[in-house]
């Protein structure tokens, strides 16, 4: 019987002239052992030195931002805005559902700005209007289709520019340059500790259908992570107790890992395997702030909660 890597009628030496031999592969060079491991995937499916060396890139560039210019820190997240509504407004246009792209622009730039000089109530005011403005838009261009374009346009605009400024609320607060800093190392904690995790020991999946890759080993892996980080960060960092480190990492990875498998169900709902291609190693924007967007909301609420001056924020006297 032929082996595996013998072609029918090979083995024994069956159908070979006498004396021939086959002929032993050519060793490859150096640059081809490169390539070719730079071609075999990794566990996650992904380039995974593209995606540190971006990933790197990109927080580097925001914590430069955040501590040194805060205003250019604010047109980061208006720049990361405007683009992962284009993103998500061409992945809808794809599935035949208009999206007018200009009023989510200026969604994308208002929003986190009105943040940075009003604050919540300014920021409120600000959704309202890009609402209304793409409401009379779509109105504008003319009333076929227009109910499904302006419930997709706001939900655009929530989605993204909306949920992305509270990073901005929170950089407004006590320490809000820590605090800001703090949430983005928790995402970055549950994504590397649910990486390692979950590709090593994974084996009960969270969502196959929506994410299959996503197990809860790699859920488990995120909250230890992202609880020894945000100890540390609670404790060292902002010099406060340390518990309060521990409902702050499980509400980001809980929050993180929601906003990864909703941004999973968007995907397979329109039938994309990224947003776009303008990161490498990762896809497009949006596939890397599906963490952010829902974990800046719930730290900015868990921070304002537990740490000193909530009362001031929130206008109610707390224990």
């Amino acid at each position: 019987m032929p082996t595996p890597t013998q072609p029918d009628g090979a083995a024994s030496g069956h159908g070979e002239a006498p004396g021939a031999h086959s002929a032993a592969p050519a060793p490859l060079s150096r640059r081809q052992l490169r390539e070719q491991r730079a071609a075999k995937p990794s566990r996650a499916g992904r380039d995974l030195p593209a995606a540190i060396g971006v990933g790197l890139v990109l927080l580097a560039a925001v914590l430069l931002g955040l501590f040194f210019v805060p205003l250019a820190f604010v047109g980061i997240v208006a720049v990361f805005a405007v683009i992962g509504s284009w993103e998500v407004s061409r992945a809808l246009i794809s599935a035949k559902t208009e999206v007018p792209l200009p009023p989510l622009a200026v969604a994308g730039i208002v929003l986190p700005f009105s943040a940075y000089f009003g604050g919540p109530e300014a920021l409120g005011f600000a959704l309202a209007g890009s609402v209304l403005l793409v409401l009379v838009w779509r109105l504008v261009e003319g009333a076929a289709g227009a109910f499904r374009s302006v419930v997709a346009s706001t939900f655009v605009v929530l989605w993204v520019p909306f949920l992305i400024s509270f990073a901005v609320l929170l950089l407004q607060e006590d320490h809000g340059r820590m605090l800001v800093a703090m949430v983005l190392l928790l995402v970055v904690a549950n994504d590397t500790f649910g990486y390692l995790v979950g590709a090593f020991f994974g084996k009960h999946p969270m969502a196959p259908k929506i994410s299959p890759k996503k197990s809860w080993e790699g859920f488990a892996g995120s909250c230890a992570g992202a609880i020894a980080v945000g100890i540390a960060c609670v404790a060292f960092l902002l010099g406060q107790p340390w518990w309060i480190g521990v409902p702050l990492a499980l509400a980001t990875v809980a929050a993180a890992t929601a906003g990864d498998l909703a941004e999973s169900m968007v995907k397979r709902e329109l039938g994309l395997k990224d947003m776009s291609n303008l990161l490498p190693g990762h896809g497009g924007v949006m596939d890397r702030l599906d963490s952010v967007v829902f974990s800046m909301p719930v730290g900015y609420i868990i921070s304002v909660l537990l740490l000193p001056g909530a009362d001031r924020v929130i206008g109610l006297p707390l224990p």
